[in-house]
C-alpha cells in the first residue's frame, strides 16, 4: 500500500555520514516535533536526479525554510557511501540531507518501490517529494514517469506550503 496525505511515516532507519563515519538516523528524531521535506530519487548521480531534482531543493532551500521548513532531505536505495559522494559532488553545503535507504526498508513499507532491474540498477525508488509535519505527510507529489522531475519539484513543493 503507497502512503497517502494523512498517514504517519513507519518507524524507519537511515544512514548517513557523520564526522566518524557512518551513523544511524532514525525516523522519529528526523520528524517528530519537525516540519520536514522529503524528496525521494531513483538514483543519487542519475542524470534527472543529479541535474534536474536535486539542484532546485538546493536552489530553493532559502524559500522553503522561510516557510516554515525544519529540514530539507534526500532519500535514495544508494549505500551511505554514495550519498555522501553526492552530497560532496553537488556542494550543497548544509542545505540538504542526505539520507541512504541502502536495503529501501523504508521505501519499501511506505509503497514507493521501483523495479529496475531490467535496467541493471534493482530495487529503487519511485521519485516523489512530500512534506511531512510531525511525522504526518500534508503533501504528497508522485512523478508518473520517474526520468521526469515535475510533480515532486521544490517549486510545487514550496508552492503547496
Amino acid at each position: 500500500m503507497t502512503i497517502s496525505v494523512g498517514d504517519t511515516l513507519p518507524e524507519a532507519t537511515f544512514a548517513t555520514m557523520g564526522e566518524e563515519g557512518p551513523k544511524e538516523v532514525k525516523s522519529a528524531d528526523l520528524f517528530k516535533g519537525r516540519k520536514v521535506v522529503l524528496f525521494a530519487v531513483p538514483g543519487a548521480f542519475t542524470p534527472t536526479c543529479h541535474n534536474n531534482h536535486l539542484p532546485g531543493f538546493v536552489e530553493h532551500a532559502d524559500a522553503l525554510k522561510a516557510k516554515g521548513v525544519d529540514e530539507i532531505a534526500v532519500v535514495s536505495v544508494n549505500d551511505v557511501f554514495v550519498m555522501d559522494a553526492w552530497h560532496t559532488a553537488t556542494n550543497s553545503d548544509d542545505k540538504i540531507t542526505y539520507l541512504a535507504d541502502g536495503s529501501g526498508d523504508f521505501t519499501k513499507a511506505i509503497g514507493m518501490e521501483l523495479d529496475l532491474t531490467e535496467r541493471g540498477l534493482g530495487l529503487r525508488s519511485l521519485r516523489y517529494a512530500m512534506v511531512v509535519n510531525d511525522g504526518k505527510v500534508e503533501t504528497l507529489n508522485i512523478d508518473d514517469v520517474p526520468s521526469n522531475a515535475t510533480a515532486s519539484s521544490a517549486e510545487n513543493i514550496l508552492s503547496a506550503l
